[in-house]
């Protein structure tokens, strides 16, 4: 009797796993809402990289899909003078600026998008006109 009910519950477990998987495969695995519609995404206006030269290079701890990148970059891209790219394969999100931005400040646009900013760092771009 006790091998009767340890195999029902094995049964059901294995159903559940089954099921699980097949959803997974179906509508994508849970991360960030990937079974809604994908966020949409902010359009950078000015897409002339000559015209910022401040870049800035984040490391971002969280970003597990497409959909984390697109968050972190749209809340970025939100503020104006901002041109931000993130990449899920390096972890990163970089950041091109019209203006001198804070250190302290991207890391709380991204923390209030829900990520973690481990180190931020600063280049500026020398444009045609300082050489």
């Amino acid at each position: 009797m006790g091998t009767v009910i340890l195999i029902l519950i094995l049964l059901i477990i294995i159903l559940f796993a089954v099921k699980s998987t097949l959803n997974r495969i179906q509508h994508g695995s849970a991360c960030c809402g990937e079974r809604d519609a994908p966020e949409k995404k902010v359009k950078v206006q000015d897409k002339n990289k000559s015209h910022y030269p401040f870049k800035y290079v984040l490391s971002v701890d969280g970003m597990h899909c497409s959909n984390c990148t697109r968050h972190v970059e749209n809340a970025l891209n939100s503020i104006d003078g901002i041109w931000a790219t993130a990449s899920l394969e390096k972890k990163s999100v970089t950041v091109l600026s019209k203006m001198e931005l804070e250190a302290a400040d991207l890391e709380c646009e991204v923390r209030d998008a829900g990520y973690t900013v481990l180190s931020v760092t600063k280049n500026q771009i020398i444009t045609q006109g300082d050489i």
